[in-house]
């Protein structure tokens, strides 16, 4: 079921991001809008959906090593995974679960590309107001789209990773399955 959500995504965005990306038919080539381009480069950085797919695993290994627990009686803890939506209740179905984590992860994906979006047009500004420095603005919005990229995955999917190794070592140690 997420499988075919996530490819019923990737579909409508490349079909989406093809109607906004201009196309020349004619034998000379004319230049790209700012926006334009902007759409393009967005689509094409891997930085923008870095962060998405990142925070989309780590909550899955997060939500798939507390099902044992789950099983065994154990309530979660965490307010947005629980039936009253109070924390330490009953854990909300798994496929509820998953279907929660798919839309965190699209919603990190949107603020992603929203950034690189804004980036890249304003990347694009500098390069036509300092044409001498072309190369400097390109390498400096990289670094720029790449440390945000970096610190979202980080603060977003860095709990749900470490959970998962919490999870991983009390299931062994408790021998849970």
């Amino acid at each position: 079921m997420v499988t075919r959500q996530l490819r019923a995504l990737a579909s409508i965005s490349i079909v989406c991001c093809l109607c906004f990306v201009p196309c020349e038919a004619f034998a000379q080539e004319r230049e790209t809008s700012a926006f334009g381009h902007a759409i393009k480069a967005t689509f094409l950085d891997p930085t923008t959906y870095a962060p998405g797919i990142l925070v989309y695993d780590s909550m899955i290994r997060d939500w798939d090593t507390s099902q044992p627990f789950f099983r065994n009686g154990f309530v979660e803890r965490n307010a947005r995974y629980t039936r009253s939506g109070r924390p330490n209740d009953l854990a909300l179905s798994y496929e509820d679960g998953r279907r929660l984590i798919l839309t965190d992860s699209l919603r990190v994906l949107g603020v992603s590309a929203i950034h690189n979006f804004s980036t890249q047009l304003f990347q694009q500004a500098l390069r036509e107001r300092y044409p001498e420095h072309r190369k400097l603005v390109t390498v400096l919005g990289f670094v720029e789209r790449t440390a945000v990229a970096s610190l979202m995955a980080y603060q977003w999917a860095g709990p749900h990773y470490r959970q998962w190794k919490m999870n991983q070592q009390l299931i062994s140690e408790m021998g849970l399955r």
